[in-house]
């Protein structure tokens, strides 16, 4: 990792631990506080993918990946924001010209929640633009964003076909909907559009992006154009691994003085069984960083190279962020039994990142067995976009 990629990593790691002082706060309220993400802004880490002429970093994807893991082990919540608000600014970054002035010409730091659900499909298509009605649920990071991206089933002149909507976030508003046992602190509510006119220049197809097929229709300069899938996923593992990492190193620390209960042990240390269940949970943190680490540099490879990834690139990057998360989830069941029951006592940070680890990873992007499908169809020489809209 280069030096610039390096110093924002670094500055995340600076965050981590007044992150971990606010995560319990941010639980109880179900949203990260203005504070917390001011410092985060502040220190350009919602910029990370935003073009440099317009003031931000561009930088790798891996860099997306480690300043999220860092993050992560302060609040995976904060993390998770982090990560999705800086894919929506990428994906800001496949916009004309027009828009990307529009959102980052005055304000560099201005930050957009993205979401990938059903399109809304109450549209009308009026001069210049669509009229749009309809919600967009689970939108992360959607309580400190500028605008606003879902997608919508738009008639530009070829039919309706899904677009993203990009819409300032003052022309919508946010039902408090997330009540959640996890990630509570992403307050990801559900967003709300009433007859909002989202102009021509702030609807960007959505399949040719999810299809890698974007050559021609955004800008050429853009890293990661045709890697929608990958970058979408690189920015939500990072505040699992993160939050699985801090589960393990609380439980590393405390080993030498937690009892064994019903046994001679003199504490956990001393125990062959709980160093046997720290060993399989740091193996398996060990396997979720490999490979997404392997996924992250897949992308960043590909952009350098100037080469559009494959279809079966793209299904093993849905397979491999599955596998990550699952291991990271696999990790902290390790660590809470380790621990014993009183990880779930509500003063304990074990039982919030358990429960954090536990929501965050079944995302409708890693579950169902639908990411194997995807990989395993691609794999036979089948085209995955048959079974999921996310390959």
């Amino acid at each position: 990792m280069d030096s610039p990629q390096a110093e924002l990593v670094g500055r995340a790691a600076e965050l981590r631990e007044e992150l971990w002082k606010q995560a319990a706060e941010s639980d109880r309220a179900r949203r990260l506080s203005d504070e917390v993400m001011s410092r985060i802004t502040g220190t350009g880490l919602t910029r990370l993918l935003t073009p440099e002429r317009l003031g931000g970093h561009e930088t790798s994807v891996r860099t997306l990946l480690e300043v999220c893991a860092e993050l992560g082990r302060g609040c995976p919540s904060a993390a998770w924001v982090t990560g999705v608000l800086n894919v929506g600014n990428f994906v800001v970054s496949l916009f004309p010209e027009r828009t990307r002035e529009e959102v980052w010409g005055e304000n560099p730091d201005a930050r957009t929640a993205l979401i990938l659900g059903a399109p809304v499909r109450t549209v009308e298509r009026v001069d210049g633009g669509t009229r749009v009605s309809g919600e967009w649920p689970y939108a992360s990071g959607s309580l400190h964003a500028e605008w606003i991206g879902g997608l919508v089933l738009a008639d530009t002149g070829s039919g309706p076909q899904p677009h993203f909507a990009l819409m300032p976030a003052g022309d919508v508003s946010i039902r408090d909907t997330w009540h959640f046992t996890g990630m509570r602190g992403t307050g990801s509510n559900t967003v709300v559009a009433d007859r909002i006119i989202v102009p021509e220049h702030r609807l960007l197809p959505y399949k040719p992006l999810i299809d890698g097929e974007t050559d021609g229709l955004v800008p050429a300069d853009r890293p990661y154009r045709n890697s929608l899938t990958g970058v979408f996923m690189t920015g939500l593992i990072g505040s699992l691994i993160g939050g699985a990492d801090a589960a393990l190193h609380y439980a590393l620390e405390h080993a030498a003085t937690r009892r064994v209960a019903g046994t001679t042990y003199a504490n956990q240390a001393e125990s062959p069984s709980a160093r046997l269940g720290l060993a399989r949970a740091a193996t398996r943190l060990d396997t979720a960083r490999l490979h997404a680490r392997r996924l992250a540099d897949s992308v960043d490879e590909h952009a350098r190279a100037g080469e559009n990834p494959d279809l079966l690139t793209r299904a093993r990057a849905r397979m491999d962020s599955t596998h990550v998360v699952q291991q990271c989830r696999e990790a902290v069941d390790e660590i809470v039994t380790v621990y014993g029951s009183s990880a779930f006592d509500e003063s304990s940070p074990l039982q919030r990142l358990w429960r954090d680890v536990h929501v965050g990873s079944r995302h409708a992007g890693f579950g169902m067995g639908i990411p194997e499908q995807v990989y395993g169809s691609a794999l036979v020489g089948h085209d995955p976009r048959t079974i999921s809209m996310l390959v």
